[in-house]
């Protein structure tokens, strides 16, 4: 059938881009997207993901949401909604080892915190301001922490990261930075992949 020829267009298209999946998870995230499709258009707008759960309470949503949509448009197709989710799936352990000249998958090391670096990153310019750690910070930490406590952790983080002294954080200081953190981060990283599962119900 079409959908069949669809789901497994999809299946070899993420396969190229190192996501290795089954047609039973394409068939049932495929549902799943289907039921977010509020409009029955084959496409997804920043509404229908909002009606997620864990994206409404996650301080960060509207920025995971954001990721999801190329600039400057406002729906994503399936394909578009599976590449991105494939940023969050945890690298198993037989994934590890794999033909280093194979394309690098989306959810490697590197490509996990490109797509944290472009959570922060609000304007993509490639780099972090200030400002934009500041909006990033105050929308996880809420009302919690003061205006000067929130200026004086963004300054500290700039300070310790800005290696060519642009009072900015580059993707490549942004690795850096976290090196000390890594699988600190990467855990937190993979939480995130609770999105995923909720979109993925047994």
């Amino acid at each position: 059938s079409g959908s069949n020829v669809s789901t497994i267009t999809v299946c070899l298209e993420l396969h190229e881009m190192g996501f290795h999946v089954s047609h039973s998870q394409i068939t049932r995230l495929y549902s799943r997207f289907t039921s977010l499709d509020k409009g029955e258009n084959g496409t997804l707008s920043r509404e229908d993901f909002q009606r997620i759960p864990e994206l409404a309470i996650n301080p960060l949503g509207d920025r995971i949401i954001n990721a999801f949509f190329p600039e400057g448009e406002d729906q994503v197709n399936f394909r578009g909604f599976m590449r991105t989710l494939a940023h969050f799936r945890p690298i198993e352990d037989n994934e590890k080892n794999k033909d280093p000249t194979a394309s690098e998958p989306l959810n490697s090391r590197t490509n996990k915190l490109l797509f944290a670096f472009q959570l922060y990153d609000l304007d993509r310019d490639d780099k972090i301001s200030r400002d934009e750690l500041l909006q990033v910070l105050r929308m996880m930490v809420g009302v919690n922490i003061s205006d000067e406590q929130l200026g004086s952790i963004a300054d500290r983080t700039i300070q310790e990261a800005d290696q060519n002294g642009d009072n900015s954080i580059s993707f490549n200081e942004f690795i850096k930075v976290l090196s000390a953190l890594e699988q600190v981060f990467i855990k937190d990283l993979s939480v995130l992949f609770s999105v995923h599962l909720s979109l993925d119900p047994d």
